[in-house]
């Protein structure tokens, strides 16, 4: 977890996310809408974004998850800041954590590629212009 070994004991149906947040403290991945549609609650396991939702806490056994709070101060979340790339920040640790797996994935994204890792988070406060200014910045290394 965030680069530490961590053990915690979990039922067969705890959920990933409830884990993260109850058991772990790490608070940074939101609930939203529980179903998988919004992407607050996103992690990157072993590499990939993935919804914590949607994962039992036992699917993550021995694999590498990385959160919001494991990314402290990366280039993602300073190009959010620079950009004004969000409103009320309830959904920016889900867009946070999916632009940080693009870009280790697709570090010469064209703009459909973007889109379409976009799509899987939703913003409900501002439109998305900031948002993609903020992956822009942060693609190819670029910090305009």
């Amino acid at each position: 977890m965030n680069g530490e070994r961590r053990t915690v004991h979990v039922r067969p149906a705890d959920l990933l996310l409830d884990t993260l947040r109850d058991r772990l403290g790490l608070t940074g991945a939101k609930p939203g809408c529980r179903n998988g549609d919004c992407g607050t609650c996103t992690v990157i396991v072993d590499g990939m974004p993935m919804k914590s939702c949607l994962m039992l806490a036992i699917e993550a056994a021995g694999r590498a998850v990385v959160t919001i709070e494991g990314l402290k101060d990366s280039p993602v979340q300073r190009a959010f800041v620079e950009r004004f790339a969000f409103q009320c920040g309830y959904c920016t640790p889900g867009f946070i954590m999916n632009i940080h797996a693009l870009a280790q994935h697709h570090p010469d994204a064209d703009e459909t590629t973007v889109r379409d890792w976009l799509q899987s988070n939703i913003c409900r406060c501002t439109g998305y212009a900031e948002i993609r200014e903020a992956v822009a910045s942060v693609m190819n290394g670029k910090r305009d």
